[in-house]
């Protein structure tokens, strides 16, 4: 790997870390404040909404300039959401601006590993910043858990500044400025993030002019015989998985008794298992090979809803690692394919805009579902079962959906599978 990679993991990791941990604490800020049952699950949807109304933009400004310096500006606009939260405006809306950091992070952060790898190496480099990004899911959700927590917080608030008050007098006050200095440590690893040489594409004048240039470029990776099946693929894995963080709190809250603290730990068991999957993915499976693991997401389908049965943490714990290695498997090869069907179609920003639209927009439906369902008394018990059966007789339709193309489109699609090896082979 080329000596910039590590500095884009190192970028990565911190700003996901903080990312997640946000995410933990901004819970514990709703239900400490005694916020309906609704609104920490609306986190998740509120997260994803810049995602899905700025796909159109994002993916133009990533490649109109170096991606190191999208990536601190991004980071940046998360810090600004993370001011906004500290000086009480509702977590909704401030989680809501750190969605907007995080939207035109993502396209930098996925493209420009096209820019600076050959595509043989695609997905190893996925494998393994999927692997740190999940690697950071674990401790960001422990981080933001402990944070929360009655050790850390009170030695956090028992930091005096002499002469000055802070005004900062709870535990999620504290985290909140302790994070803010992770994404300042992630935004100084953006600047030290090499430039690839790629020709930048300029934004136009009119950036309503992005709309119809986005819209061409959906249509066409979603009629891109490979790249639709791993579109579709990749946009309920991230769906489901999006929302699946918050469920699992909720779950270990209901069938544990588990307090937002300890419930983080289990967020992190599952984000173990997807590491440990991911990072197996990237050392075993070709590019071509990906639609051959479609069945391993029928599988994660049906794992979601024997949860409604654990109530042991002995047994919940390899269960939800089994669970995160499946989906790590499955995605890693599968948001490879997507990458280099996308960067030959379109180029690498817009292709990752577009598959965040996708997976932001399933991430805020299913979101949504789930929030209104538990303001109208749906259990935690009952969204899982919902989920479980989603996953799997969706993935099970993809499947169908691809063996037809096999059947239907058969010299198409050997042709890019072609294609696909040829570049793996280079």
């Amino acid at each position: 790997m080329k000596r910039g990679f590590y500095t884009i993991m190192a970028a990565q990791f911190f700003s996901s870390l903080a990312d997640n941990a946000l995410f933990v604490v901004a819970v514990e800020l709703l239900r400490s404040g005694g916020a309906p049952k609704w609104q920490p699950a609306a986190l998740v949807p509120m997260f994803a909404f810049f995602y899905v109304v700025l796909a159109p933009f994002v993916g133009a400004f990533a490649d109109s300039r170096p991606k190191g310096q999208v990536m601190f500006v991004s980071n940046a606009i998360k810090v600004v959401g993370c001011i906004a939260m500290l000086f009480s405006t509702h977590p909704l809306l401030a989680y809501a601006i750190v969605g907007l950091g995080a939207a035109a992070y993502s396209p930098a952060k996925y493209g420009i590993l096209t820019e600076l790898l050959p595509a043989s190496q695609l997905v190893k480099a996925n494998g393994w910043i999927e692997g740190l990004t999940i690697a950071s899911i674990i401790l960001g959700v422990l981080l933001g858990g402990q944070l929360v927590g009655p050790n850390i917080s009170s030695a956090l608030l028992g930091f005096d500044i002499p002469v000055f008050d802070t005004g900062i007098d709870t535990a999620p006050e504290a985290a909140l400025v302790t994070l803010m200095g992770v994404y300042a440590l992630a935004a100084w690893f953006n600047t030290r993030i090499p430039h690839t040489g790629v020709e930048m594409r300029p934004m136009p004048s009119n950036l309503f002019k992005l709309l119809p240039d986005f819209r061409r470029c959906n249509s066409d990776l979603w009629r891109d015989k490979l790249g639709q099946i791993s579109l579709a693929t990749t946009t309920l894995f991230w769906g489901v998985s999006g929302n699946l963080r918050y469920i699992v709190l909720a779950w270990a809250a209901a069938a544990l008794g588990y307090n937002t603290t300890q419930a983080s730990s289990l967020v992190g068991v599952v984000a173990i298992g997807t590491a440990v999957g991911a990072v197996i993915a990237s050392t075993r499976t070709r590019l071509d090979q990906a639609t051959s693991l479609i069945w391993m997401g029928i599988g994660m389908g049906l794992l979601v809803i024997l949860m409604n049965f654990i109530d042991k943490v002995w047994v919940a714990a390899p269960f939800l690692i089994l669970l995160g290695a499946l989906g790590g498997f499955l995605v890693v090869p599968m948001n490879a394919l997507l990458q280099h069907r996308g960067h030959n179609l379109m180029g690498a920003g817009r292709s990752i805009a577009v598959q965040n639209f996708n997976e932001q927009a399933c991430i805020l439906g299913l979101g949504a579902f789930y929030a209104l369902s538990t303001g109208l008394g749906l259990s935690a018990f009952g969204a899982i079962t919902a989920f479980g059966l989603v996953v799997a007789v969706v993935m099970w339709l993809i499947q169908r959906w691809h063996a037809r193309n096999l059947v239907h489109h058969a010299d198409e699609v050997q042709a890019l599978l072609a294609i696909a090896r040829s570049d793996k082979a280079h």
